[in-house]
């Protein structure tokens, strides 16, 4: 102001000039420079004052995001990330350093963008000032000012996209960029405005903060658990905190073993390497490239999650493979935990090899109908051994897939709460390899007409199954019906239960009670639908579609509720008479050419005709096999029975492997009675397949009932499991934060036969990464011990995870806890 226009110019003009004796260009520029210094003077006062006005111009130099503050405050703490990790909907603090206090006159802001190229007009940036909120539902407030420090308090809206947020604070035309400015925003269970809210507080330790939990897998009568590490926060990693449950039924050094009475000792020291598993689901959420406003809703990112799991249209993290054949890539098998799999997944951005269902619900923790029609056809031959060829439908021995919890507000009332999500890639939905999420409750009442995939899911947990005998007959195939089961899918439902390391049976919370053995109702059913997280799965949430078994004859087949859960599903599914869906089956008619919706009943008999099928003796790799299968009468009078049995062994998907033997014989019962009939396979007819396959197998019976009498006709199949020797995991019950301490391995075989090519496989998040020691071969009766020295980097209770595996055996797997302190 103490300068003309036209000197301030000529000063502008001035400053830009070269030395007043060069000449550029030919021309002389000492005009100038005397223009220039007669004017010094003003110079120097309009120097000072811009000066002066810098010094006074409000400036951020600094921000504390208080970390460990708000981290507990929003239960994050357990991320391993230099970013400030909250929840939305809930407050948390920033400390702003200035160059001077804060003036009621000074304009401070602090803006949020999220995604590329943010924009107010888009929704993707947000401006917020002290005490205004914005029309989003975002606020700041000044919570108190000491000297040249101000502490804000910001709340995200309850409903804000989840994602990450770039923050910039800016003070009049300055903005502050800071380091570790990028703030990751989750879903909320924690609160009540949020629609995954979720009020059980045990509930939330269990589904959201565990890092650890179980996978169960097996069949019907014979459950097991696989441990699995989720890493932090459990499965609800991947859908951003969306409460999950895992459902089913969720090297750094080598130790070598060698084969004397004595161990060899291998040691390995140890750290977490737990980092990137956050980012991976965050460049797995931008991946999905769902619109801000569709990251609002849990619905869509966990429908969008469950696509990206898998590999199959959209390069995602899992490729998955039931072939046996795991080369360039690891088995499924193999894998004991998220973490590891996410982290390669990100470092690389190509999907992981290779993945199956427990796999993929633990990343993100059954039957196939291929027709929606509710019902599975199993094709036997006349020996009773299933056939593969003609199968186009398939019952799974268990399944794994993940619940989420929310609120659905694209739904009618009630259908709120758990919500089905599956990754493993089954079926395209809406032109992708997607499902769910899927309402528990719209499952269990059969509206399968509701949003996303009901059909597909409730099929998953209530097809029937038809028996069907294939036959030459004058030199063409035809196809016998031999049995029904009305109760033979989604037999039992099962999640780890909460704060406790116990299964627990969910399946009355998908279908009503079958038979006359209602599931038990849970006092703690108001909280939740039931369980997952999920899994997480598996949560992740776990879905295990299991062996059946066949309701007593006389009894009313299934509860009256189940029944017409039933007949309501199918009145929205296409119609489909009774006959055989092979597509070698043109030789059958439809019977009665009924064109109209069949819901089946179970078979009556005039003789009460069962079937029970049993091990005698512990099903020990190496040792014969020895089984039974118990025929019943319980009507009176004389009774010929023929008999088929056969014993395959067979992948948990269902596919035969191997034909071990079968028997046929012709029996006599009088009256009410029974009779037990021995089915014997040596070790030779299986041994060879057992170590030759890459993946777990079951023992696979079936058998074939029919009265000559009445011409009664029953089929009963039951899958067993192989038993193993345990692994022995010690170390001390407590250890100190950063402090050593050893964790030893064992395993002794107690088998009949050497276990070839025998690795395994540790992890303990928290305390150090996933890790591989090759034990070479273990002759029966020698021991194993590998020793790892440990160093804990977080406090709490945490697990060692522990699988060893060898040719002969897929998968032995442990876990121990121990408590670190401070």
């Amino acid at each position: 102001d103490l300068l003309t226009p036209q000197s301030k110019t000529q000063i502008k003009r001035a400053a830009c000039l070269p030395s007043p004796h060069s000449e550029v260009s030919g021309r002389d520029y000492s005009g100038a420079w005397k223009l220039l210094a007669s004017q010094a003077s003003q110079v120097e006062t309009l120097t000072r004052t811009m000066f002066n006005n810098t010094e006074t111009s409000l400036q951020v130099t600094g921000i504390d995001f208080l970390k460990s503050q708000n981290t507990q405050q929003h239960h994050t703490d357990g991320y391993n990330i230099k970013n400030l990790v909250v929840r939305r909907g809930q407050p948390f603090l920033v400390q702003v350093s200035l160059n001077r206090e804060l003036r009621p006159a000074d304009k401070l802001s602090l803006r949020f963008g999220i995604g590329e190229n943010p924009m107010k007009n888009r929704g993707s940036l947000l401006s917020l000032k002290p005490e205004q909120e914005d029309f989003t539902g975002w606020k700041i407030s000044l919570v108190k000012k000491n000297g040249k420090e101000c502490l804000l308090s910001v709340t995200s809206s309850p409903n804000a996209p989840v994602g990450k947020y770039n923050l910039h604070v800016k003070t009049d035309t300055n903005i502050y960029k800071p380091e570790n400015g990028v703030i990751y925003l989750l879903f909320n269970p924690w609160c009540q405005d949020d629609i995954v809210y979720m009020a059980n507080e045990a509930e939330k330790k269990e589904y959201v903060l565990n890092d650890t939990g179980y996978i169960y897998v097996g069949s019907a009568y014979s459950i097991y658990d696989r441990p699995w590490n989720f890493g932090q926060v459990k499965h609800s990693c991947l859908v951003s905190s969306i409460t999950l449950h895992s459902f089913s039924m969720k090297p750094m050094s080598i130790s070598k073993c060698w084969n004397d009475p004595a161990s060899f000792t291998g040691r390995a020291h140890l750290l977490r390497f737990e980092e990137l598993v956050l980012d991976a689901c965050m460049y797995l959420l931008d991946k999905s490239k769902l619109s801000l406003n569709d990251r609002r809703n849990p619905a869509n990112v966990s429908r969008a999650m469950s696509a990206l799991v898998n590999a199959n249209d959209d390069n995602g993290v899992l490729l998955g493979n039931w072939s046996g054949n795991y080369i360039n890539g690891t088995s499924p098998m193999d894998w004991i935990g998220s973490v590891t799999i996410l982290q390669n997944y990100y470092k690389t951005k190509k999907p992981v090899r290779y993945g199956q269902c427990w796999v993929f619900a633990g990343v993100l923790n059954t039957a196939h109908d291929t027709e929606e029609n509710l019902r599975v056809d199993v094709y036997l031959n006349e020996r009773g051994e299933k056939l593969n060829s003609l199968s186009f439908d398939s019952v799974w021995n268990f399944h794994v897939w993940n619940d989420v919890w929310m609120k659905r507000t694209d739904l009618p009332n009630g259908f709120n709460g758990w919500q089905a999500i599956d990754s493993t890639p089954q079926e395209q939905s809406q032109g992708r390899f997607q499902c769910g999420p899927c309402p528990v409750k719209a499952v269990r009442e059969g509206d399968v007409y509701l949003p996303y995939d009901s059909k597909f899911v409730y099929a998953e947990v209530n097809a029937d199954r038809v028996y069907w005998v294939v036959k030459k007959v004058n030199g063409k195939e035809k196809y016998f019906k031999v049995g029904t089961e009305t109760q033979a899918i989604g037999k039992n439902i099962s999640t780890k239960a909460v704060g406790q390391n116990r299964r627990e049976d969910i399946t009355w919370e998908y279908k009503y009670p079958e038979g006359n053995s209602p599931h038990p109702l849970r006092s703690s059913c108001s909280a939740k639908l039931s369980v997952r997280p999920g899994d997480p799965q598996e949560a992740a949430l776990l879905l295990g579609i299991l062996m059946p078994t066949v309701t007593p004859i006389g009894i009313p087949s299934g509860s009256k509720e189940e029944r017409m859960s039933m007949e309501r599903a199918y009145s929205f599914i296409r119609p489909s008479g009774l006959t055989p869906r092979s597509g070698y089956a043109s030789t059958i008619q439809t019977l009665g050419g009924n064109t109209q919706p069949l819901v089946l009943k179970e078979p009556v008999t005039k003789t009460g005709l069962q079937l029970d099928i049993i091990n005698t003796e512990p099903l020990h790799p190496g040792n014969p096999l020895e089984m039974a299968i118990i025929v019943k009468i319980s009507a009176p009078g004389n009774w010929t029975v023929d008999l088929t049995g056969s014993c395959q062994l067979q992948y948990y998907t269902g596919k035969v492997q191997a034909n071990l033997g079968t028997i046929k014989e012709t029996i006599s019962l009088e009256g009410a009675s029974e009779m037990q009939i021995p089915l014997k396979i040596a070790p030779d007819a299986y041994m060879k397949t057992l170590s030759s396959v890459e993946d777990e197998v079951l023992i696979l019976v079936t058998a074939i009932a029919e009265v000559k009498e009445t011409n009664d006709k029953l089929t009963k199949e039951t899958s067993m499991r192989f038993e193993y020797p345990p692994i022995t995991v010690q170390m001390p019950e407590t250890a100190k934060l950063y402090n050593d301490f050893n964790c030893a391995f064992i395993f002794k075989n107690k088998l009949k036969v050497t276990l070839e090519n025998c690795k395994l496989l540790v992890e303990g998040l928290g305390i150090f990464k996933m890790t591989t020691f090759e034990q070479g071969d273990i002759m029966p009766g020698r021991i194993m011990k590998s020793e790892i020295i440990c160093t804990p980097t977080r406090l709490g209770q945490k697990k060692i995870v522990v699988k060893l595996i060898s040719n002969q055996i897929k998968g032995i797997s442990t876990e121990k806890a121990i408590t670190i302190t401070e």
